[in-house]
């Protein structure tokens, strides 16, 4: 089911007021790529981004043009390991935040 434009500028104007929401919305994006969920990880940093640094800012920070970016962390994109590591890890130094794993024993 697409997202509705009046849902997407509720998020961002939430992000843009709550530090909390932001680094959650981080958390939740570096999670569903880990599980595997590779669009609705995409999804979510592009929402992230949008609401936050900004493609230009995260562009220069990461060394890629903001073009790049957008495509690939657009529905079709493929973003390789390396960069998509680069990217979060900028996020996580934008949002003064260390992400870190933790085994859960319990996960199906």
């Amino acid at each position: 089911m697409a997202i509705t434009r009046n849902f997407r500028d509720t998020i961002l104007k939430r992000a843009e007021k709550d530090a909390a929401f932001r680094r959650q919305m981080l958390i939740e994006a570096v999670d569903e790529l880990l599980a595997g969920d590779l669009n609705a990880g995409k999804a979510i940093l592009r929402d992230y981004i949008n609401a936050t640094i900004t493609f230009e800012v995260l562009a220069k920070k990461v060394g890629k043009s903001p073009k790049s970016l957008h495509r690939m962390l657009g529905p079709q994109g493929n973003p390789r390991a390396d960069n998509i590591l680069e990217i979060i890890k900028s996020l996580q130094a934008h949002e003064h935040i260390k992400l870190c794993v933790k085994a859960n024993r319990n996960a199906a």
